[in-house]
């Protein structure tokens, strides 16, 4: 007896497959994973046949085995308000100094637009 893969199960074996490997192609292209990790595409098909043995329930699995995303690291400086006891924490990536604060976050009112000045 052949077995054809393509129209196994209905065609859904050739379905998953297909799906396990769009997603190795994509995790492949994928920057934010390591080039070096292995992928993998796993079939499984497991045969349960009943008593008299006339009968096989059969069940497939694919499943495929992915490169992790790679961790992106930043930083947080926390502490607590001394007057309020209200704990804070403020992220600070890369760019940026601990403490130092972005002109984006200033929200004084005497800040002065430089490019709306006349020139004498």
């Amino acid at each position: 007896m052949k077995l054809d893969l393509n129209e196994f199960a209905g065609g859904a074996l050739r379905e998953k497959v297909n799906n396990s490997f769009d997603r190795v192609c994509a995790n492949l292209i994928d920057k934010n994973t390591a080039y070096k990790d292995k992928r993998e595409v796993n079939v499984k098909i497991v045969f349960q046949q009943n008593e008299e043995r006339d009968d096989v329930k059969v069940d497939v699995q694919v499943k495929e085995k992915l490169a992790p995303q790679m961790p992106v690291r930043t930083n947080i400086a926390i502490g607590a308000n001394l007057d309020t006891g209200e704990i804070y924490a403020d992220e600070y990536g890369s760019g940026y100094i601990r403490g130092q604060i972005s002109m984006d976050e200033t929200k004084e009112d005497n800040i002065v637009d430089f490019r709306k000045q006349e020139v004498k």
